[in-house]
């Protein structure tokens, strides 16, 4: 009885979608970065259609498209048929030209698309979503299981024929998606944003980046790259613009900014008194048949190690290097987070690369201590750079602050280590 009275309901209920909007992105000071705006969708019920050559023809003159690809729509064998992508937000003047056929067996339903009022700015962060608000990239893509909505519906009773009975419709309400809530600063990001515009057109580059992050909590609040798009029209661009978001999935060699990480290792290891021991720099330094050079030619001479590393002097390095040994400046450098993924909340995240430590020779071990030869992301540089200033700290990059109801406004969850 209950699979007869199943059946049957299922060839009597109909019902007509009503998308929920998908759930607002925000600044940390609640200004909005990736909203919704409200478009007209285009929705037919084949069997209601009685004569379909006629509408066919009618709507496919609307929608600028061919007959043949209406048609082929309005004589599916299926109680509900989205018109597709030729029905999706359409135009004012279209929505209204098709209203006025009055048309059986053809709706339009208001429905809801994304929409990012900075364009470019943001966009690898942000991501984007697509045909069906489906998050693709970015914060849309890693937090879209609480960014997505649950649709609602107008529900009807029809015949055996799909036609539609005069009895009163129910309507289900349809539930916004939770917003949430960055640690970004959209102020500092507008400025960072046109730092690497003038960047790129100054100096003619291929790509450029920026990160800023408080060191003191992991807290990012500012990221942007060059090449960049626009999330409201990512389509228009390549796939590998789209999605490389370059402060978390470029590798590159640090050179001179990893110094800091020896330094800090070579301190905690008590390997040299960096206000009395002494360091002469010549210019390069011989490490097994392989001579190394400092960026000075002639050299910085006599020197402490404090001032080493204000001369940002290679030789030197190499010096803190072999005090230290391979195996204990791999542990400080596994320590600082290098050669695995920070774990920051987006996609798409490289690891960098290491020299494997039962490979490592003196010349390798030489290299890695002023930063050649070994590969890492700007996010971990940022990440270990901001553990040697802030007292010993690794914290996590995270970029989502919380998770908030779109109607109370009261946090449902707050920072990333609870999500």
């Amino acid at each position: 009885y209950k699979k007869i009275n199943s059946l049957a309901n299922d060839l009597w209920n109909r019902e007509l979608p009503i998308t929920a909007d998908r759930g607002l992105i925000l600044d940390r000071n609640g200004k909005l970065l990736a909203g919704n705006i409200t478009t007209t969708s285009l929705i037919v019920v084949p069997r209601q259609i009685k004569d379909k050559e006629k509408t066919a023809k009618a709507l496919s003159e609307a929608l600028n498209t061919t007959y043949d690809n209406i048609y082929g729509h309005i004589t599916k064998n299926t109680s509900i048929e989205r018109i597709h992508p030729e029905g999706r937000g359409l135009s004012y003047d279209v929505a209204d030209k098709i209203n006025s056929l009055n048309l059986n067996g053809v709706y339009l339903l208001k429905e809801s698309k994304r929409h990012y009022p900075y364009n470019n700015v943001l966009s690898h962060v942000l991501g984007y979503v697509g045909i069906d608000n489906q998050g693709l990239s970015g914060i849309e893509y890693t937090y879209d299981k609480y960014l997505t909505g649950t649709n609602g519906a107008i529900k009807y009773l029809s015949d055996g024929k799909g036609n539609r009975l005069n009895i009163s419709e129910s309507y289900s309400e349809p539930y916004n998606g939770f917003n949430v809530l960055l640690t970004i600063d959209i102020d500092l990001q507008l400025a960072i944003e046109n730092e690497l515009d003038i960047a790129m057109s100054k100096y003619n580059a291929d790509n450029a980046l920026i990160i800023a992050m408080n060191p003191k909590n992991g807290e990012i609040l500012g990221m942007a790259s060059r090449p960049s798009f626009d999330s409201n029209n990512y389509k228009k661009y390549d796939i590998e613009t789209i999605n490389r978001n370059l402060p978390i999935w470029k590798t590159y060699e640090p050179g001179s900014t990893f110094k800091i990480i020896t330094y800090a290792s070579a301190i905690e290891e008590n390997v040299v008194n960096i206000f009395d021991d002494t360091f002469y720099d010549s210019g390069s330094v011989k490490v097994s048949g392989a001579t190394l050079h400092c960026w000075k030619h002639e050299g910085h001479g006599m020197q402490t190690y404090l001032e080493v590393i204000q001369n940002s002097c290679n030789p030197g390095f190499v010096s803190l290097g072999q005090k230290l040994g391979k195996e204990t400046l791999m542990k400080y450098i596994k320590k600082f987070g290098f050669g695995k993924k920070t774990g920051v909340d987006l996609n798409g995240e490289a690891k960098g690369i290491l020299f494997k430590e039962e490979k490592m020779g003196e010349v390798e071990l030489a290299t890695t201590a002023f930063g050649q030869g070994i590969s890492v992301t700007p996010i971990q540089q940022v990440k270990a750079v901001s553990a040697a200033i802030n007292g010993g700290n690794l914290y996590t990059p995270y970029i989502v602050k919380g998770i908030e109801d779109p109607v109370s406004h009261e946090l449902v969850l707050q920072n990333k280590k609870h999500l």
